[in-house]
């Protein structure tokens, strides 16, 4: 299971990403641009994906782990249980919206870093 701390560090961990608090939680910023945010609840992340396709896909696929509410509703953002994905798939999920969120050139930079 992951926890807020498992979040904090893999997301920490991609290049010139800083926190800081959004509604009161935290919150993860490439650039000053976030790209991940846990909520309120403390178990639960909210991310952005590359489209409202995408987030139908993902919580088709694994409703246990995704899920929206109708305020997210005509937003590409899917919220994430943690206590459903590993370690692995919460860093495939943080790295592919930091990746959505990063200046062109440092997402390429990264990319080409890590094949």
């Amino acid at each position: 299971m992951v926890t807020e701390d498992d979040v904090r560090e893999i997301a920490l961990s991609l290049p010139e990403t800083s926190e800081k608090p959004m509604y009161g939680t935290p919150a993860f910023y490439v650039r000053n641009k976030w790209f991940a945010r846990v909520r309120e609840e403390g178990d639960v992340l909210v991310l952005p994906v590359a489209g409202e396709e995408e987030k139908a896909e993902l919580i088709a696929a694994e409703p246990g782990a995704f899920f929206t509410t109708p305020h997210y509703d005509g937003h590409a953002v899917v919220l994430v249980r943690f206590g459903e994905v590993d370690a692995q798939e919460m860093g495939e999920l943080l790295t592919d919206a930091w990746l959505l969120r990063a200046p062109k050139r440092l997402a390429a930079a990264f990319e080409d870093r890590t094949g």
